[in-house]
């Protein structure tokens, strides 16, 4: 007999309410289970600048602190050493080259990073993170390139280069005065060095903010600062603080803005729940002399691909998944980051190729992981592939460089001039024996450099030289104004 029984209309409301609010608890479940995410970048950081890789003059013992509870990269490498092409490597998870971004924008730039490109913020956003930028952009000062129209849901901070303003330290420029940005307009003119001295404390000061206000979780948190890049600006407490004079001082008060990070997770009862990862964007601008940092004996700086250029601290901490105290040398890159966060959290990895591969097993510390990549690329200011790394070896193609060989550093915030030099011939150096790159044995192990040349022409008719003016390459472009369709 068929039961023809009618169920009242309370009781399917309430099994209804009761199906939602368990599938609620579930998603808010699994939201609680994913990890925080605190990204803190440096502009122009040496190698050499922080207690733990080496500094007997600049203590660091917020960073430190992360090193030693979480564990730090020899070996980490920027794709480019300068500010924009760094910065989308690392959002994007791809080489610069792939994404049409080179060199570093100015504020007559009409492009940016294209707003088709998935950032770390989109990829964990469709998983219920909150997310934040606070600090110096450089992909793209128009609405459409700046970071609430890249997945952050806040940004402050300044859209490019703190020198990029009328009083450059090297020369007057013709630029616009210096903006600050609060979401996608500007909200304030940086006027002087003693508006920038607050730039430090403000972007933390919004970090911790927004910490406390997501407590619950999952968040992602970006602090790109715009320290060290000159012109130098500490917050006064902060100056006179170290034996490496300016320089030392803004580093001391980066490290002090970790601190009260840090103290904020722990707070908020969520740090060991939360992936904190220190890195900067390139090497220190060594012309600068007092007024830049160092490279812990690497050769050259910021604007080569020599090593201390384009190789960069890296810590990063997460109890659980990170062991304590450990040290990492295989080589890896920023462009690792977006699929490392990708695989922790279980976000989706973005529907374009992309060059980075996910360091999880590195980060786990398991040694017998093989190394992410067979080799890793290094292209500068045009678009050329200028030098790349395959395991022990690092080989350089022929191309101009600047250096300082034979130059007095700068002081007191004026720059010395550079030697322009030409490299006419391959040059392979041993980085296990002679990290410092000063003796060329392509001659002497002809057999490593041809394999390395040949991986160089695939990855070449793959992404190009110059912007990828080689036909049929994989390069995508940079975004272009409305008004310039």
């Amino acid at each position: 007999m068929k039961n023809n029984t009618i169920i009242p209309a309370s009781v399917l409301l309430l099994a209804g309410l009761f199906l939602f609010a368990q599938n609620s608890w579930a998603s808010d479940a699994s939201r609680a289970e994913l990890p925080n995410i605190v990204i803190v970048f440096t502009d122009d950081q040496g190698w050499g600048d922080l207690s733990c890789y080496g500094s007997k003059d600049i203590p660091t013992p917020h960073i430190d602190r992360l090193a030693n509870e979480g564990m730090r990269f020899t070996d980490f490498y920027t794709s480019q050493p300068v500010c924009s092409a760094a910065r989308a490597s690392l959002l994007t998870g791809c080489y610069s080259n792939r994404v049409g971004i080179s060199g570093a924008l100015v504020p007559s730039s009409k492009i940016g990073l294209h707003p088709e490109e998935l950032t770390i913020a989109e990829v964990v956003k469709p998983l219920g993170y909150a997310t934040a930028c606070y600090g110096k952009w450089h992909l793209g000062h128009h609405p459409e390139f700046l970071p609430t129209a890249q997945g952050f849901d806040e940004y402050c901070g300044i859209p490019y280069s703190n020198d990029m303003w009328p009083g450059h330290p090297e020369s007057p420029k013709a630029w616009p005065p210096l903006p600050w940005y609060e979401q996608e307009k500007s909200a304030r003119i940086i006027e002087d060095l003693d508006d920038q001295e607050t730039i430090t404390s403000e972007l933390t000061r919004r970090a911790v903010d927004f910490i406390d206000r997501n407590a619950d979780g999952p968040f992602l948190l970006y602090v790109p600062h715009s320290m060290p890049h000159v012109p130098l600006a500490t917050h006064p407490r902060f100056r006179q603080t170290t034996k490496f004079g300016p320089y030392g001082d803004v580093i001391r008060e980066i490290d002090d803005s970790v601190g009260q990070i840090v103290a904020a997770l722990e707070k908020n009862k969520i740090l060991d729940n939360t992936l904190v990862i220190f890195t900067s964007d390139n090497g220190p601008w060594l012309s600068y002399g007092d007024h830049a940092g160092t490279t812990g004996g690497l050769r050259e700086g910021k604007g080569t691909t020599f090593e201390g250029g384009v190789r960069v601290p890296f810590v990063a901490r997460f109890p659980g998944v990170i062991p304590a105290g450990k040290e990492c040398n295989t080589p890896c890159m920023t462009i690792d980051i977006l699929p490392t966060l990708v695989e922790l959290t279980g976000g989706t990895s973005p529907d374009k190729e992309i060059d980075g591969v996910s360091i999880l097993p590195q980060l786990r510390g398991d040694v017998a992981a093989a190394p992410p990549h067979k080799a890793l690329y290094f292209w500068y200011h045009r678009g050329d592939l200028e030098a790349m790394r395959m395991g022990q070896w690092k080989l350089h193609f022929p191309h101009n460089y600047r250096s300082l060989e034979g130059r007095p550093p700068g002081n007191n915030g004026i720059p010395a001039k550079y030697n322009y030099k030409m490299r006419t011939e391959l040059a392979l150096y041993d980085l296990e024996s002679d990290p410092h790159e000063t003796k060329d044995l392509s001659k002497t192990n002809a057999g490593v450099a041809v394999e390395m040349m040949g991986l160089a022409i695939g990855i070449r008719q793959k992404l190009g030289d110059r912007l990828g003016k080689i036909e049929g390459t994989d390069v995508r472009k940079p975004g272009k104004l409305v008004s310039d369709k």
